[in-house]
């Protein structure tokens, strides 16, 4: 039970006298501008990803990659790109947008 003494650190401190503690960023905020390296984009899709035939084909991709090393990166980034098609969503068109860079170098 919460009262009004208690100490919430998730929110951002902005009361005067405060500017020796550090803001926090809270929970919620996700940073979805930045790019994904491929594996970590990869492994995005096996956890966010609603659809289990694409997670499975995420979960290929990266035996694949474990197994054939950094050559089949390119191959498996493209599978998986091919696989989440039908995602959307702020997460989804940032795993398209890294896996798609990637590909494109």
């Amino acid at each position: 039970m919460t009262g009004e003494g208690s100490n919430d650190q998730s929110k951002e401190s902005t009361r005067e006298g405060d500017q020796d503690r550090p803001l926090t960023i809270p929970a919620a905020s996700k940073d979805y501008d930045r790019d994904l390296g491929v594996i970590e984009a990869i492994s995005v899709v096996t956890r966010s990803c609603p659809n289990g035939r694409v997670i499975a084909a995420a979960n290929g991709a990266l035996d694949a990659i474990k197994a054939g090393g950094p050559d089949k990166l390119k191959e498996q980034a493209y599978f998986v790109l091919t696989a989440i098609q039908g995602w959307r969503g702020d997460r989804a068109t940032q795993v398209h947008r890294s896996l798609s860079r990637y590909l494109n170098q």
